[in-house]
C-alpha cells in the first residue's frame, strides 16, 4: 500500500515522503546507513501522520503539495483538524485575521 507521511525531526522540524514501505522507510530514516540526507542529521525521527493512497503516484503528489504548506497548516493535518486547513492556505492576505501571525 503507498502511503505518503511527515515525521518529526529531533530540531522539531518535518519531514514529508512517500513509500510502499512505511516501517521500513521510518527504520531507514533512523538507520546510519539509510534515509535522506535532510533527516540522517536531524535523528532520531518520529511518525506524526500517515495516509493510505490508491497508488505511488498519488501518494508522491500528495508529499509534494505537504512540502508546500506552511507549519502551521502541517501542523492541523497532524491534529486532524481539517476545517482548520483551507484558512492556512499560503495566501496569507487571504487568511482570516485571527489565524494571522502577528
Amino acid at each position: 500500500m503507498p502511503y505518503a507521511y511527515l515525521v518529526r525531526c529531533s530540531d522539531d522540524s518535518y519531514y514529508a515522503g512517500s513509500t510502499h514501505h512505511l516501517e521500513q522507510r521510518l527504520w531507514e530514516h533512523n538507520s546510519a546507513e539509510f534515509g535522506a540526507a535532510y533527516t540522517r542529521r536531524r535523528r532520531p525521527v518520529e511518525l506524526v501522520w500517515s495516509g493510505e493512497f490508491e497508488t505511488i503516484a498519488e501518494a508522491f503528489a500528495f508529499e509534494k503539495q505537504i512540502q508546500g504548506w506552511s507549519r502551521a497548516k502541517r501542523e492541523a493535518l497532524i491534529r486532524g483538524d481539517y476545517d482548520l486547513m483551507p484558512a492556512l492556505a499560503r495566501r496569507g492576505h487571504l487568511r482570516p485575521r485571527e489565524y494571522r501571525k502577528p
